[in-house]
């Protein structure tokens, strides 16, 4: 299984095939990830514990769990978790191509370009 830690938290994939990829993805207390976007592929995340503050094209939502948020192809997208509790989604990605250098990154806490 494929793991990687990241400055805001970790991620696990859990199935990647040519037409998808599933990730389960921890993200930190105080940790948020950047506000980017996708040329290839578009994303739902799915919250299974923990709020997760998402950004969806400027605009701001709380999701609890068993809440989805469905992030097409191009839209602008961060999730960030102010909370002191972990926070835990599932991402299921669809479209061509699901290589971590299709981010675009257009704000990043950490200097990534």
């Amino acid at each position: 299984m494929e793991h990687d830690i990241r400055p805001w938290g970790e991620y696990w994939v859990l199935e990647a095939s040519s037409t998808h990829k599933v990730k389960r993805i921890l993200v930190y207390p105080k940790g948020r990830l950047s506000y980017q976007y996708h040329h290839k592929r578009a994303e739902v995340w799915t919250i299974v514990s923990g709020i997760g503050r998402i950004t969806l094209d400027g605009v701001v939502k709380d999701y609890k769990v068993g809440e989805t948020a469905i992030i097409s192809l191009g839209a602008k997208h961060r999730i960030e978790n102010p909370f002191k509790e972990p926070l835990v989604f599932i991402e299921v990605q669809h479209g061509t191509y699901f290589g971590e250098d299709d981010i675009v990154r257009i704000e990043d806490d950490y200097q990534r370009v």
